[in-house]
This record gives C-alpha cells, sequence and structure tokens, in this order.
C-alpha cells in the first residue's frame, strides 16, 4: 500500500510540473515566440515520459493489491481500494489525500490545455486567413483598361497605387 501511495505522490508531482509547463506555455503561445515554445514542448514532452513511466508502476502496485485482495486488476479502481481501507484510517486517509490531489491535478493540466489548443487554433486560423488574403490579392481579376492598341493593361484591381490628385 505504501508503494502505491508513493508512487501516486509522485505522479501528482509530475503533474504539477506539467501544468507548470502548460501555463508558461500560454504567454509563449500569445507572443508567437516559436523558439520558447519549441523549448517547453520539450520539456512537457519529458514530463509526459516520466508521467508515463510512473502510471506503469502504479499499474504494478495496483496488480499487487488486487493479487493480495483476490480482485480482478481490471475492475479494480482507486476509489475501490479507499473503501477497502476502512480498517487502516491512516492509509486510507493518506491514500484519498492523494487521490485527491493527483484528481485535481489531471483537470486542471486539461483544462490549460484545452486552452492553449483554442489559442493555437486561432493563430493557425489568422496564418489561414492572412495566406487567402495575399492570394487573393496576387490572383484579383484584372481589370477593363486597355492601351492604344485596344490591349488589355492586365492591371489587377485594387492593386494600383491611386494617389490623391489636387489638381481637379
Amino acid at each position: 500500500m505504501e508503494e502505491l501511495i508513493s508512487v501516486l505522490r509522485e505522479e501528482c508531482d509530475a503533474y504539477d510540473k506539467l501544468l507548470d509547463l502548460s501555463l508558461k506555455k500560454t504567454p509563449v503561445i500569445v507572443s508567437e515566440d516559436l523558439k520558447e515554445l519549441e523549448r517547453i514542448t520539450d520539456e512537457e514532452q519529458a514530463a509526459v515520459s516520466n508521467i508515463n513511466r510512473l502510471d506503469k508502476k502504479r499499474q504494478t502496485a495496483t496488480a499487487d493489491i488486487a493479487n493480495v485482495l483476490n480482485m480482478d486488476v481490471q475492475t479494480l479502481k482507486l476509489k475501490t481500494i479507499i473503501q477497502l481501507m476502512a480498517k487502516r484510517p491512516e492509509e486510507q486517509k493518506a491514500l484519498e489525500e492523494v487521490y485527491d490531489r493527483l484528481h485535481q491535478s489531471v483537470h486542471q493540466v486539461e483544462r490549460v490545455n484545452r486552452e492553449n489548443a483554442e489559442l493555437i487554433k486561432s493563430a493557425l486560423d489568422m496564418v489561414h486567413f492572412n495566406m487567402q488574403l495575399i492570394q487573393s490579392a496576387r490572383t484579383a481579376p484584372e481589370n477593363a483598361n486597355y492601351n492604344r492598341g485596344a490591349v488589355s493593361t492586365g492591371e489587377a484591381l485594387g492593386t494600383e497605387d491611386h494617389s490623391f490628385d489636387a489638381k481637379q
């Protein structure tokens, strides 16, 4: 049981680190600092790898508890383990506290990641809009201006430099 509690505490710390990185990423996305975004993303990947490693340790500890309790590891949840620990109130309380902390950390990371994803989507939409605007300016329809030889001048609408004529 102590192994499970220890692993869950480590997992909480890892999620807190991931949350800090995600929070640092938000202003970087807004400021469009790609180098800093890349650095933070690399750190996030390392944090996620650590979380995956800890998750495997947690699954092993949970499987050991399931074997001792003669229960199916697939259906055994942390909430169930907490309820089964009624005869050991100190461990039950410690497990419940770390479970609540982990649950809260995971939800905070999810919330910040959703916000960051929306910011990135907005930035990509703006880039797409600007690219469309530039492309449409290059492919603007030609006007109906002809030169003396009755040949179209080939000028695109809205691309000529019209300055104010003060003589009129």
